[in-house]
Formats: structure tokens, C-alpha cells, sequence
């Protein structure tokens, strides 16, 4: 795995992505203030690059009083997703994994700016 400021380099197995919603792919509390989600631009273009065979987990610090308004955005909107997280803690999010025998780090963590559009740009490299 390589990752620049813009890009994403992963290798071609299937992948895991851990996904916050608010100020991360629509905008944050946009379904209090606005009284429906908005995408970020960008992110629902990025999701369309996620291969069909990798598990999509959103997590959000939404109460469960929100899932349903939540899944009626996401599917009306096309979305593809595995589970949904619903309350977790505001902090951080930590992800620990194993490094393969071959040197890959199967760990990847990317800070996105609230709020801010996506240019991130998903590649596969058949080579790792």
C-alpha cells in the first residue's frame, strides 16, 4: 500500500473500508440542519470506485433514532454497504492489523477535513 496526499495505491485483494459518514462523505449534522443528508463532492464518486467485491462499514456517531432517515438516504441514493455502526464514541477511531508475511501493511488510515470535497483517487496494483 502507498497512499500520497491524493492518492490511494492498494494492492488487488479485497479490501475493508471503514467509512465515517458526517463531515466525511455527506455533511456534518447536514440531517439536523438541512433535514437530509447532502454528499460531499466527491465522496459519492469515490464510493462508485470501491470494487463490488470489497465490504463497505459506515460508522457514525448518529443516535439509532436516525437509522432509518440514514438508510433511506443511502439507498436512494444508490449506495452499496455492508453494516452500519450507528453511536459510536466521538474520539478516535483506531484500526490495528497484521502485517503479511510479504511486507504488506494491511492497515490504511486516512484523515479526511470536515466537510472538505474528496480528491482522493482509489488504485489497484495487480503487483502487490
Amino acid at each position: 500500500m502507498m497512499q500520497d496526499k491524493n492518492r490511494l495505491l492498494l494492492s488487488k485483494l479485497g479490501h475493508t473500508w471503514i467509512l465515517d459518514l458526517d463531515g466525511t462523505l455527506v455533511k456534518h449534522n447536514g440531517y439536523l440542519i438541512d433535514g437530509k443528508d447532502s454528499f460531499l463532492p466527491g465522496a459519492q464518486e469515490f464510493l462508485s470506485t470501491i470494487p463490488e467485491q470489497d465490504m463497505i462499514i459506515f460508522l457514525t456517531s448518529r443516535k439509532k433514532q436516525y437509522e432509518n432517515i440514514t438508510k433511506e438516504f443511502l439507498m436512494e441514493q444508490n449506495v452499496r454497504y455492508d453494516h452500519i455502526v450507528f453511536e459510536a464514541p466521538y474520539g478516535e477511531r483506531i484500526l490495528i492489523n497484521d502485517k503479511k508475511m510479504s511486507g504488506l501493511k494491511t492497515a490504511v488510515a486516512v484523515n479526511q477535513t470536515r466537510d472538505a470535497a474528496w480528491d482522493l483517487q482509489l488504485y489497484l496494483d495487480p503487483s502487490l
